[in-house]
């Protein structure tokens, strides 16, 4: 799936598992799911390194918290698992997938195209971390939530800021992208 990576690809994936990590630490603590600047660092691997290598670097990064490395919001390790926002964070691999397929799909995407992958994966994010949430609490760790209470605290508290992410990712990436000449199907 991923081929030989070249040294430029790797060194690239490696930075934003980096940014990934570092914008975990870049947050507003609100119960149950923090504000992070996670989204826009997730969005750009998509839309400047492509599906695949996007969807590698944020692979790596979940890959780290799992095994020890306190690189998520509230540290690492496999009990991240049971916590309410780790279902945010498969979502986040997919994100950073769909947002870089629709923006390679085309050879100079339009900032309304990689705007509009960034809101794909974007809804791809709250509909894992959603589900993720409502199956822990109501079937695992037995605090039960409704689905108002879910839509309300797990989706339109960040819509707003997840959409200024969003636009600011897009944009970034409509500047840098053919400078950086990191996507399609290199080998």
């Amino acid at each position: 799936m991923f081929g030989k990576l070249n040294t430029r690809q790797i060194v690239f994936c490696g930075l934003f598992t980096a940014l990934a990590a570092v914008g975990a630490f870049i947050k507003i603590p609100l119960p149950p799911i923090p504000f992070t600047m996670q989204t826009l660092f997730v969005v750009l691997s998509g839309l400047l390194l492509g599906s695949r290598l996007g969807a590698l670097s944020i692979a790596v990064y979940v890959a780290l918290g799992l095994i020890g490395v306190p690189v998520f919001t509230q540290g690492g390790g496999l009990g991240y698992l049971l916590k309410p926002t780790f279902g945010y964070l498969i979502g986040f691999i997919l994100d950073s997938w769909i947002a870089g397929r629709v923006a390679e799909s085309v050879p100079n995407p339009s900032f309304k195209r990689m705007l509009a992958g960034a809101f794909a994966g974007l809804a791809v994010v709250y509909l894992c971390g959603m589900v993720y949430v409502y199956i822990l609490c109501n079937y695992v760790i037995d605090k039960p939530m409704g689905f108002k209470t879910l839509i309300i605290y797990c989706f339109l508290i960040f819509v707003p800021s997840d959409s200024v992410w969003n636009v600011i990712a897009s944009l970034i990436a409509k500047r840098l992208r053919g400078t950086l000449n990191l996507c399609g199907r290199q080998a």
